[in-house]
């Protein structure tokens, strides 16, 4: 059992690379297998919770590649035990805070030998910044009605960065859209200018995981001035940073620092700054005091375009009907397009066959299903609310009366039934609630069904109304 165990910790290490391990995995260790469920256990609540939903199934699997026998893994609190050495490192030391929490505080302090030297290290012309796409340029970025003022302001941007009215640039849409193509195309047109600017690009889970390396490391005058010396600062899916209170802190005092010092920030979000619940009211008020661009759902023109490119630049010609019949069919956003186009090329080249229509359907049939209906979150809530005569605002309430209260387990039931978002991002959907209040919504729901007939005829009225 200790040698599997030992052979899943190097398989997690790497997989998700040192930084990450140190600062989520490093302190796990096996309380022991019970029947077909492995225990492992982690000292605070926030550990287990943040392993159990980020990296929850993929120990199930190496679990699983071990023992067969083991069905499932069990993550709790628990007294922390010596973990084995790895790698030519010695045992981890016991864990002891290295900075006093403030209220509402949400990232671990801890292990600070665990991670000593890693803020240290960080340059932000190297460690600091995430790799750039080469496929994500401006001259890649299909241009349409629904994003062409956020192409427009990224252009204005990368062509003259902290040009007064587009300092902070804030890029915002759903997901799939273009946020990030545009991100990395700002990124390689200034690296690529004349006048040698350093660009940092990272996501904003990035920025929380080297403020917590340097938190733990008590190096965090170093972490400031390497950030800080940045021309340009790009941080992709802000809305990361929502309850992490601490991190958001730190990060408004860099935005300041580095405006303030004539330099460049562009970020990204999935919601404009006003309706980014959750985030800092001063924060929120510099994201907002700049450009503001928004990337809205594509068109059927858009899709067009986009695949007629995609199919250009692959080489392969796609008959002109199989590109109206995708654009027509897959409307959710241009990732999925993609990749369905993707997979449409790839399977014709494996086969040697032609692209048909015909053989669109039918390599494609699973995509096509999920999209001949497609229920979205803010459908359920709004519909619920309606059955329940309920105010819409009610579902991201703090009010806890019953009336509203059973009404939003069962948009958050439906949710999980009708949708394939995960339990953390249901939770952000319904007042930025912790991923186990989706659990125990869920569950509560499941148990009124099976004891009250009643309500369970009640709730599947729902579910039939939101998918026909």
């Amino acid at each position: 059992m200790g040698e599997a165990w030992a052979r899943i910790r190097g398989r997690l290490r790497e997989e998700v690379g040192e930084v990450e391990y140190r600062t989520w995995l490093r302190q796990m260790t096996l309380a022991g297998i019970e029947g077909d469920e492995a225990v492992v256990v982690l000292p605070t609540r926030f550990l287990c919770d943040w392993v159990r939903s980020h990296y929850g199934d993929r120990l199930r699997a190496l679990w699983q590649q071990e023992n067969a026998a083991v069905r499932r893994v069990e993550v709790r609190v628990g007294p922390q035990r010596p973990a084995p050495a790895e790698d030519g490192e010695e045992a981890a030391a016991p864990t002891r805070e290295t900075a006093t929490r403030r209220k509402g505080l949400a990232e671990p302090l801890a292990d600070r030998s665990s991670t000593a030297g890693t803020a240290r290290s960080a340059d932000p012309r190297g460690d600091w910044s995430a790799p750039l796409d080469p496929r994500f340029t401006f001259d890649t970025f299909v241009v349409g009605k629904p994003n062409e003022f956020a192409h427009a302001c990224a252009r204005r941007v990368a062509e003259r960065p902290a040009t007064p009215g587009f300092n902070p640039l804030f890029l915002y849409g759903g997901v799939g859209l273009g946020k990030t193509h545009l991100m990395h195309a700002i990124a390689w047109a200034i690296r690529g200018g004349e006048n040698g600017r350093n660009v940092a690009y990272m996501s904003a889970e990035k920025f929380m995981y080297r403020f917590i390396a340097a938190l733990r490391s008590q190096s965090t005058m170093e972490f400031k001035e390497s950030l800080r010396s940045v021309d340009v600062l790009m941080v992709d899916d802000l809305q990361f940073l929502i309850g992490k209170d601490n991190t958001q802190e730190e990060f408004f005092h860099t935005f300041n620092a580095l405006v303030d010092a004539g330099k460049q920030i562009v970020v990204s979000a999935d919601k404009s700054p006003s309706d980014l619940n959750g985030l800092e009211d001063r924060l929120r008020t510099r994201l907002g005091c700049g450009m503001v661009a928004d990337i809205h759902a594509t068109t059927y023109e858009l899709r067009l375009s986009i695949l007629q490119a995609k199919a250009a630049a692959a080489g392969v010609d796609v008959p002109n009907g199989v590109i109206e019949f995708l654009a027509h069919k897959i409307t959710s956003n241009v990732r999925e397009l993609e990749g369905a186009l993707n997979r449409l090329i790839a399977h014709a080249n494996l086969f040697g066959r032609a692209v048909t229509l015909d053989g669109a359907q039918e390599v494609l049939h699973d995509i096509l299903r999920a999209h001949d209906r497609r229920v979205t979150i803010e459908e359920i809530q709004r519909k619920v609310a309606e059955h329940y005569n309920i105010r819409l605002t009610d579902m991201s309430s703090a009010r806890r009366a019953r009336a509203v209260a059973r009404p939003r387990q069962v948009a958050m039931y439906l949710a999980k039934q009708l949708t394939s978002r995960s339990l953390p991002e249901i939770g952000r959907r319904f007042g930025n609630r912790d991923h186990t209040t989706v659990m125990h919504a869920v569950s509560r729901i499941a148990e009124l069904m099976q004891a009250d007939a009643a309500f369970a005829e009640d709730v599947e009225l729902l579910r039939r109304m939101l998918e026909t």
